[in-house]
């Protein structure tokens, strides 16, 4: 039987006679180790123990992640940095632990944080006899998979400092590349909030009052002005399903892509066809691969692990199939530069890379120059995307405010019309 990551309810019975539940993630080969680590963490005794189904951790999941405290990347790169310098100075895991914990628990804002808590747990894992790896490893909400693999190395290798440097510089590279992304997309993205916002106000409040005024005054209306004020009508009249409809038209395809397989695989086979997120994917995608793998490799995982690990890191469905795919090449003999260009999802400067990276012996070289040429990249076309966009929405706003402004001035053109023929 393997390890595999569930969640499990369970109801403890405390030492001072209190009642105790909640639902934690584990990793374990039987049910029986979650009820042994209950029972030695908490020192109380475990009433009931249940695996939560796979159909329904999906929903803990989801309403974990909205009520739990997470962990940011930049926070956590802190936190890492942090013990890597203390251990490099000769102090001690659990003095290292205790006094960055006294440092956050003195600043105010400190209490409730994500990197707080991840401090405590680690902590208190180390204080009930965990090693530094399985303390890791036992709170897989907190820390990546990566981020405890480099605590493995470390913890049996003796170079923990390193270690713990290296997936620092890791986190913080995410951390820098996220951060670039959104500050390029804030702008965009208020402009078409607002104008969403503008474009709701007339369609359900203005227009509708005009239409009204224009049918009491007999005011002659063209076709298309009638077709635009019976659109607006119909929305106003179908308000709730109309909102159901965009709900499930977003929610939907959120809910296919999370739970089937087959379905991830086929949109993500659609976005990497199409022009923008295919380029989009393909270089984010790249910079991913290529530094996952330099830093297994460079830590001394061997290939097999490291293409394992670097599976069940992969988002992109389409990614993770040739992940797969290259794993299965390699197992049969072949080199890793030959089982990257079978899958044909590669393109040729990384593939011609990997091969002299292979000959010459520095492929972890070779993986980290490309893993920072494809940052660069994406860099580059996320904020080209975002200059782009910004026109792109100001002439789809003024296209839509110009068909109404057109449909109602005339109208009033009519209306006004009318009124000087009554007049003279």
């Amino acid at each position: 039987m393997s390890a595999a990551l569930n969640y499990y309810y369970y109801r403890l019975l405390l030492p001072d006679g209190r009642l105790r539940s909640g639902f934690s993630q584990f990793m374990v080969e039987r049910d029986f180790s979650v009820q042994l680590y209950l029972e030695r963490q908490h020192k109380a005794v475990v009433l009931s123990l249940h695996r939560v189904p796979d159909h329904l951790s999906s929903i803990v999941s989801f309403f974990r992640g909205i009520f739990s405290v997470t962990v940011s990347n930049r926070d956590l790169a802190g936190l890492l940095r942090d013990l890597g310098v203390m251990l490099r100075s000769g102090i001690p895991m659990i003095d290292a632990l205790k006094t960055i914990v006294s440092e956050m628990d003195s600043n105010s804002g400190g209490g409730g944080s994500g990197v707080h808590r991840a401090a405590e747990a680690l902590q208190e894992e180390l204080s009930n006899g965990e090693s530094i790896s399985q303390a890791f490893a036992r709170h897989p909400d907190m820390f990546p998979e990566i981020v405890c693999n480099l605590a493995l190395i470390g913890d049996e290798s003796g170079k923990l400092s390193e270690m713990f440097m290296e997936a620092s510089d890791y986190l913080k590279r995410l951390s820098e590349i996220g951060g670039n992304a959104r500050r390029s997309m804030i702008y965009p993205l208020f402009v078409f909030t607002a104008i969403l916002g503008a474009a709701g106000f007339w369609l359900y409040y203005v227009i509708p009052n005009l239409s009204e005024l224009f049918r009491q005054m007999n005011a002659k209306m063209p076709p298309l002005t009638l077709a635009f004020l019976s659109f607006a009508d119909w929305l106003v009249a179908h308000a709730w399903m109309t909102l159901t409809i965009l709900l499930l038209m977003i929610f939907l395809p959120i809910l296919l892509v999370r739970h089937s397989e087959r379905a991830r695989l086929i949109f993500y086979r659609i976005l990497h066809r199409l022009p923008v997120s295919g380029i989009l994917l393909r270089t984010s995608g790249m910079a991913f691969l290529t530094e996952h793998l330099s830093i297994l490799v460079r830590s001394g995982i061997d290939m097999a692990q490291s293409l394992k690990i670097l599976e069940r890191a992969t988002g992109d469905e389409y990614y993770r199939k040739s992940v797969v795919s290259i794993r299965e090449t390699m197992q049969r003999g072949e080199h890793l530069s030959v089982a990257m260009r079978a899958t044909r999802c590669y393109p040729p400067l990384v593939l011609r890379l990997v091969a002299v990276g292979e000959e010459t012996g520095t492929l972890d070289d070779q993986l980290a120059y490309l893993a920072d040429e494809y940052r660069q990249r994406f860099q580059h076309l996320v904020e080209t995307l975002a200059e782009v966009i910004r026109p792109a929405i100001i002439l789809l706003a003024g296209a839509f405010f110009i068909l109404v402004i057109i449909v109602l001035l005339l109208p009033v053109y009519d209306l006004i019309r009318q009124s000087m023929l009554i007049g003279s």
